[in-house]
Formats: C-alpha cells, sequence, structure tokens
C-alpha cells in the first residue's frame, strides 16, 4: 500500500484527506490512502517517519511550511526562492520539499484576472503569504504585504497604517488573504481591514475555503468587491502534489 498524508497542527478539518480519498475511488486507485499526521511539534517529524516507512508523500499545512525545511534534503528551485513548503516527495529515504501553493495560487489568480494587474495587498506574511508573494512578481503585479506585527526582516505596513489612510486601498484593488482568520469554526473573524473604503473596483482573493463564503469575503463584497475563495487552488495545487509524488 502506497502511503501519502498531510501534517500540521491542529487538522480538525483536512481538505486534502476528503479530496484524495475521493479522487482514489473515483479514479479506481485500490494501492493509495491518504491519512492525517497531527503532530504538535515539528521535533516530532523523525518519529513519524519511522513509524511510517511506507509514506512516499506529505503535504504539508500550517504551522510547519517553514519549519519543515531543515528536516528536509533537498529543496525544488522555485521553492527555495519561496522559503516555504507545502509538498514533500519521499523517495529512497531522501525528501525534497517542494511549493504547490505557488503553482495553485498563480495559475488560479491568472484565470480570475484574465490579463489584469491591480496592485495588491497582501494580508499576512506567513508560510502562506511567501507562495502568494512569489505568484505576484512572477505575474509582473506589485505588492504591499500588511501584518498586524509588521519587523523589519519584511517590508510590510501595519493594519493601523492601513486603515489610517484611504490611500492604500484606493491605490490597490486586489486584496489577498493569506491568514488564517475566518476559518471554520471561528467564522465571525477576519482580518482588521476597514470595509468602508472598498468600493466596486475592489477584488477579494481569500485563501480560506472553509466556509465556502468567509467573513472577509461577505464584509467586502457588501461593500461592491468581487470575491473569491481557495477552493480552486487548493484542487490546483492538491493535482499539481500527485504529480510530484508519481
Amino acid at each position: 500500500m502506497r502511503k501519502f498524508g498531510l501534517i500540521g497542527y491542529p487538522l480538525g478539518h483536512s481538505f486534502s484527506k476528503k479530496y484524495f480519498t475521493e479522487k482514489f475511488e473515483k479514479e479506481g486507485i485500490r494501492d493509495c490512502s491518504f491519512d492525517l499526521y497531527e503532530i504538535e511539534d515539528i521535533s516530532l517529524f523523525p518519529d513519524l517517519l519511522q513509524h511510517n516507512p511506507e509514506l512516499e508523500g506529505l503535504s504539508v499545512t500550517i504551522p510547519y511550511k517553514q519549519k519543515i525545511i531543515p528536516y528536509l534534503h533537498e529543496l525544488d528551485t522555485a521553492c527555495e526562492k519561496i522559503g516555504a513548503v507545502n509538498c514533500i516527495q519521499i523517495r529512497k529515504g531522501r525528501l525534497k520539499g517542494f511549493n504547490t501553493d505557488y503553482i495553485g495560487f498563480k495559475i488560479s489568480l491568472e484565470n480570475w484576472l484574465k490579463g489584469e494587474k491591480p496592485k495588491a495587498l497582501v494580508l499576512g506574511t506567513g508560510g502562506a503569504s511567501k507562495a502568494v508573494v512569489q505568484a505576484l512578481q512572477d505575474l509582473g503585479i506589485s505588492y504591499t504585504m500588511v501584518s498586524r506585527s509588521p519587523s523589519s526582516d519584511i517590508s510590510c505596513i501595519s493594519y493601523e497604517d492601513l486603515n489610517a489612510d484611504a490611500s492604500f486601498l484606493e491605490n490597490h484593488h486586489l486584496i489577498i488573504n493569506t491568514t488564517p482568520l475566518g476559518t471554520f469554526p471561528k467564522t465571525e473573524e477576519m482580518p482588521e481591514i476597514n470595509p468602508e473604503f472598498i468600493t466596486r473596483k475592489h477584488k477579494v482573493y481569500d485563501l480560506v475555503y472553509n466556509p465556502e463564503k468567509t467573513f472577509l469575503m461577505r464584509s467586502l463584497e457588501a461593500r461592491g468587491a468581487i470575491v473569491k475563495n481557495g477552493l480552486e487552488m487548493l484542487i490546483l495545487q492538491a493535482e499539481a502534489a500527485w504529480k510530484i509524488w508519481n
């Protein structure tokens, strides 16, 4: 039996397990399984591998997309630039990291924008934001990052800056939420963005997919924004991971 899975913490609701279980059934793939491996600390990762020698591939989610890197033997070239891993290929004891979030987001955003290149606000500076930023750079879209805790390591503004100066949202018509805020079960949360500055010119891409329409999406759509969740990106990144593992 070929084994695949997802590591992260917590893993209460997993798109990946449902998606791959249904994929295996639909496509008649009988020799594969996909399981959840919830580990409370990344230091437990070597034990996970030792107890599951049949593993051929892993998806990686919050909070380990960056923390996993020291445990890998090699990084894909694109992954090195991004600095975050969400897919691991395991072959003959060697672990290679990839970032299929980048692939999924880039294709999905390009299809959605249909050639437009509005300036973007990227909400959040975690692992998911790194794939988003690389995709924006490769698509030639300029961006400004927004963080609750701006640091000297990353050039970004705070939410206080964003909400104090209407010009940020007047000049940036694409808003991308890379934070987990609004994810089930805490569905009535959203990044600290003032809906009063939102107009029909704005597009909002929320990487969260559960619920289908997040509080952020509902709040900004009510002001006229066009909104999109992260489901298409997830499907595209899952299929990219499957290609890597095979």
